[in-house]
């Protein structure tokens, strides 16, 4: 079994949330990564997540998502992270119009009025544009982690219920992805030629878009998941070895490894024990 890090459970605020460093105000982001980590240690029942589930529920937004904080008027792509949440921890939150406005995002170069306005400037549509992936906020570009959490947030309400509105819609994620993909096989931000020239890959980014990709058969992840290894072997980031671990884990991959040091930040302490618990066979993003 997983211990919960002391550091995070004495991190918590006193209204329930968790902030990214510990003395900070509440913000979903970090609350959402803590509450996985608790699930991870079999302690989503505890009083601790109780608390955390109920800041969450209690700052739902009226169109059904999340802002990154009280006092931003605006729902954003944390929504995917509340319904990434095992099924026993969403508490009054209201799911369905959650996944109703996760499903209506999409990035701006993909939408009808951009596709349409480039036409008319006579400039050539990128083949990616094709496809529907997830911005950071409403009206941005689509980027590589926004998508990889969305596409897993739906996976995750589609197989507790199944709905054909929901796979179409992760089919479009999945094809962003694949088409976003480096001249290294892996990810970097989104874009693949920044700047006017081939962009080299980041080792987190490749480890969230291998984990949303987990059970695809492209012939090209192949490189990726070598790439992700390469990555892990010489990584200096404890996030970003454990979204590579994640993402190697669910491509069925074995992790050997010493994970760098830690420092007392909140989402680096929950995703090092989420990625632990991935190494054991028990992946909360698959479940």
């Amino acid at each position: 079994m997983i211990s919960a890090s002391p550091e995070l459970l004495e991190a918590q605020n006193r209204d329930g949330g968790w902030s990214y460093r510990r003395g900070g105000s509440s913000w979903t982001e970090p609350t959402c990564y803590a509450l996985l980590a608790l699930a991870a240690a079999g302690r989503d029942v505890s009083e601790a997540a109780q608390r955390g589930v109920r800041w969450l529920a209690d700052r739902q937004r009226a169109d059904g998502g999340w802002a990154p904080r009280p006092g931003v008027d605006e729902s954003t792509w944390v929504t995917a992270l509340v319904l990434l949440l095992p099924g026993g921890m969403n508490g009054g939150v209201n799911t369905a119009r959650a996944a109703a406005w996760l499903v209506a995002e999409t990035g701006r170069e993909s939408t009808f009025v951009e596709r349409l306005r480039m036409r008319l400037l006579g400039a050539p549509l990128d083949p990616s544009q094709a496809f529907d992936g997830w911005p950071w906020f409403p009206g941005a570009a689509a980027w590589v982690t926004p998508t990889a959490l969305s596409i897993l947030a739906l996976e995750k309400l589609d197989r507790r219920k199944s709905q054909a509105s929901l796979r179409d819609r992760i089919a479009q994620g999945r094809g962003f992805l694949l088409a976003r993909r480096c001249r290294d096989g892996g990810w970097n931000h989104g874009s693949t030629k920044a700047l006017g020239y081939d962009s080299d890959s980041y080792p987190e980014t490749t480890g969230v878009a291998l984990l949303a990709l987990h059970d695809s058969k492209a012939a090209e992840l192949a490189a990726a998941d070598s790439l992700a290894e390469r990555q892990l072997s010489v990584c200096q980031s404890s996030e970003a070895a454990s979204w590579l671990t994640l993402g190697l884990c669910s491509r069925g991959r074995r992790v050997r490894t010493t994970p760098p040091p830690m420092h007392s930040q909140t989402i680096e302490l929950a995703l090092a024990s989420v990625a632990e618990a991935a190494v054991e066979g028990h992946n909360l993003f698959l479940e």
